[in-house]
Formats: structure tokens, sequence, C-alpha cells
């Protein structure tokens, strides 16, 4: 084959139609046999894609009542991230959810607070120094060491907590592009912040609970102090999401028996329903699809259990596309029941007329029809209808 190069150098002075000719022609070629080549492998490909895109997937809603069932002792990020897990088993998670009141986010366990006395006591003889820690405090955002408590708390707050303080002020008063690209350059200074803050600082306000929470992706919302506020305001969240139909699962934890309604309105509307709770024998985890404990949830348990329950579901949906239930407003529609009903009337009617006339024809006076006539007999009726028909004429 003759390359284009070649073809206008030797070709260059002779016509310069024919060099535009051949242009046309060789990109053309040139054009088809990309497609040809490289077209297949990409169709190929964004069918695979689109095979792995229609991978049906349930969206999971996960819905958490805080006043009813708090992590108490357990770190709230640890837990967050443990639900979060077990309830990706059952599609993708597009909202995790956790109402309470004020008193819930400002109140502290009893187990954390024992573990905050011990800790003082422990730092107390640090600065004293009686004891001295098997290994020096590290500071988590700069690294640096220390062998006290109260030191590493100190050079957090003046330094790590002063630098932080400054980026906030700072995306605040910026406006427009300027704001996002300072969030975007400052997230993973302040993701690093927050973490090594909630290890090193004490928590204002209770134990932590909230920040915790949104720092495992939840969407935390405080209601009023009145009873029944937060059941409430999640109950109605939980219905505006299934009105607009956002969700195919409902993951609920709590053990209030208040939103059966709600589990069985979702049931209704033929999505799938699980509980997380402690109370084994409640109403609640009755009425749900399927149920699990705290201690499933943070042994693991719950992820595995879930292939089976997901599979459970696969298979009654299959069930359901293929049973069959008459409606007769249906049938009666598509094959219209009456018409076949009239018409067969009037069918029958005709065939008890034709039929009775029939029989008044070849009804014959003289004997039974199993006698069999004689010869003579028959010759007399054969000449009797041929003197009735002339007759007739």
């Amino acid at each position: 084959m003759v390359s284009y190069t070649s073809y206008f150098i030797y070709r260059r002075a002779e016509n310069p139609l024919q060099i535009l000719k051949f242009r046309s022609i060789f990109f053309f070629s040139l054009e088809a046999t990309c497609w040809q080549t490289y077209g297949t492998l990409r169709h190929c490909h964004s069918g695979s894609e689109r095979g792995k895109n229609q991978k049906l997937t349930n969206r999971v809603g996960l819905f958490w009542d805080l006043d009813n069932k708090p992590p108490n002792s357990i770190p709230p990020y640890e837990v967050a991230n443990k639900l979060r897990i077990a309830a990706s088993s059952f599609g993708v998670v597009r909202y995790m959810v956790a109402y309470a009141n004020s008193h819930t986010f400002s109140h502290v366990p009893q187990g954390v607070r024992e573990s905050r006395k011990e800790k003082e006591l422990l730092y107390r003889l640090e600065n004293k120094g009686v004891i001295k820690p098997n290994q020096p405090y590290r500071c988590k955002v700069c690294g640096r060491k220390f062998y006290t408590n109260d030191k590493l708390v100190n050079h957090f707050k003046q330094l790590h907590e002063s630098e932080h303080t400054k980026r906030m002020n700072q995306i605040e008063s910026a406006r427009g592009s300027r704001r996002v690209k300072l969030v975007a350059k400052y997230s993973m200074k302040m993701e690093k912040y927050k973490k090594a803050a909630s290890d090193i600082l004490t928590p204002k306000v209770g134990y932590g609970l909230a920040d915790e929470l949104k720092r495992a992706g939840f969407w935390v919302r405080t209601v009023s102090d009145k009873p029944q506020a937060a059941d409430q305001a999640l109950q109605s969240h939980i219905v505006d999401i299934m009105d607009h139909r956002r969700v195919e699962c409902v993951v609920l934890v709590s053990d209030d028996s208040d939103f059966v309604d709600v589990i069985n309105e979702a049931k209704m509307r033929c999505l799938k329903t699980v509980v997380i709770g402690d109370i084994d024998e409640g109403f609640l985890k009755r009425t749900a699809d399927t149920a699990f404990s705290w201690e499933e949830i943070l042994m693991g348990k719950a992820k595995k259990q879930a292939v089976s329950v997901v599979k459970n579901w696969k298979d009654r949906d299959i069930l359901k596309k293929l049973e069959w239930t008459y409606n007769p407003d249906e049938d009666k529609s598509n094959f219209n029941l009456d018409d076949t009903v009239t018409e067969a009337s009037e069918d029958d009617n005709i065939e008890d007329t034709t039929c009775d006339e029939v029989d008044d024809a070849y009804k014959d006076d003289r004997g039974s029809w199993w006698e069999l006539d004689s010869d003579d007999d028959a010759t007399n009726r054969q000449s009797g209808k041929l003197s009735g028909l002339s007759v007739n004429r």
C-alpha cells in the first residue's frame, strides 16, 4: 500500500485536483478502517458498562432513632460505620438520617463518665512524675512526641486549633468560586484535624455524638425536647422519602413500637424492611421482613446473614412475577364475554327450531323407527310423496 506522503511527493506537480481527490479518499478509508478496528471495541466496552449499570440494586435508606437507640458506651463513629456496612449488604445506601432532641446530644453515658475519671487520674499521676507512659503521646497532625497528655493538649490547642479556626473564618468570609477553591484546598487538612481532635480534645457538649455521626456520613437533625418529637419527625421523613420513591429498602434502628405503622406502610408499598434493635420479641421486629440486634451488627454477623435474606427477597420477587391472578373485569373486557354469550344463545335457538322442524318433517305415524318396512310399504310411500309434490306444483 502506497503511503499518502510518498504519493504526494511523486505526484505533487502533475495534477493538484488528483492530489485532493486522493487525500479525501485516503482519509475516508482511514477513518472507516479505524471505525471498524476500534468502533467495535468501543461498542463492546460500552455494552459491558451498560450491563454493569443495569444490574438491579436496591436503594437503601438508613434511619436512626437516637432517642430510643443511642450508642451509649460504644464509640459513636464505630457504631455508625458498622450500621452503614450492614445496610450496604441490602443495596446501595443513599440516605443516612439520625433524629434526636438536644438532651440526647448533651447526655453523657455512665460508661463514658467512668472512663473519663480514670483518664484524669492517670494524667495527674503523669504530671507528678509518679508514672511514665510506655510510649510517648504523638500528635496526629504534625507527628510531634510528648511525654504527658497535658503537654499534647496544650500544643494541639495553641497551634492546630488556632490554625483550624483561621481556615474556617477564611472560608466563611469568602464567596462564590473563591469559597469553593478554599474548601477544596483545606478539605484534607480539616478532615485530619477532626480525626485528631476527636481523640485528643474532650467534647464541649456531651461526648461528641453529633460530630462523630456527621463524620461517619449521617445527616443529623436536632428536634425540640417535646415527647415523641423525634419519632414524629423521623416518621414524616420516612414517609416523604417513600412518597417520592427514593428507596426500595428501609432500615430502621429503633425498638419503639410507634414505628409499626410506618413499617406496615412500607410493606404495603412493596418495600423491603429491616429493623435493628435489642428487643428480640418486639412487635416492631415481628412486623419487619428481617431484624438484627446490636451484637449482630457489631460482630459482623448481620452482613453474613444479609446475603441469604437478599436471596430470599429475589426469589420472592420472581415468584410474584410468575403468579397468575384471576381478574374478571379484565378478562371480560379482553374477550367480550357478553357478546359471546348472546351469540351462543341465538345459535342455540336456531338449532332448536331447525331440529324441531326436521323432526316434524320426518315423523311417521305408521310405526316405530326400529320396525323395518316391507318393499310394498316403501313403494307406496314413495308414490305418495311424488303425488304430493305434483299436487303442490
